[in-house]
């Protein structure tokens, strides 16, 4: 099964596409807040979350919760695709339903393999993996900037090193981020 979840009116044609307003007619109304979900185990071979997850969960053991429901309802190599404005972009920054930044680095946090490394070289990020019984690797990761870096970058005016130093330094440099993480299970 392939879950959109939060899918608004961008329903895909082949995928359960899932919405908490009715009105949208979606295939299921499920709030992804009210917990459990009412998917079982190692069900989903793909789920999509296109500007959702930076809505969910208002408070850190919601959102944990959360993470630990998209893991639990992924099949062992399941696909998580997650796509975010990104957390210095006016878009992030305007909305007042947005609840928290996603970023690729708070991502790791989900990956058991990093919280291992990070636990034998001693530095101190949270190992959520480790606490939530959960493995979620990133796979795939995508910035999508904004103009006019995106010209510059293109024609090689700006490297990579000059667009990681323009990410840190300026809002409005990257409008969204896609990251594919996978669903470790054994």
């Amino acid at each position: 099964m392939k879950l959109n979840l939060g899918c608004g009116a961008q329903k895909l044609e082949g995928w359960v596409n899932v919405d908490r307003a009715a009105s949208l007619m979606p295939d299921q109304v499920v709030d992804l807040e009210r917990l459990p979900w009412p998917w079982p185990d190692n069900l989903a071979v793909e789920i999509l979350l296109s500007h959702v997850l930076e809505h969910l969960g208002p408070t850190p053991r919601e959102f944990l919760a959360i993470m630990g429901e998209l893991w639990r309802v992924c099949a062992p190599g399941g696909l998580i695709t997650v796509i975010v404005p990104h957390p210095r972009h006016d878009s992030f920054l305007n909305d007042p339903t947005h609840v928290r930044p996603i970023t690729p680095e708070g991502l790791l946090l989900f990956d058991r393999r990093k919280n291992l490394e990070w636990a034998d070289q001693g530095v101190g990020n949270t190992p959520l993996a480790l606490i939530l019984g959960i493995d979620l690797a990133i796979v795939e990761l995508e910035h999508f900037l904004e103009e006019p870096w995106l010209s510059r970058a293109q024609t090689g005016e700006l490297s990579r090193t000059d667009l990681v130093e323009a990410e840190k330094r300026h809002n409005n440099v990257i409008v969204q981020t896609r990251v594919v993480l996978e669903a470790r299970k054994t």
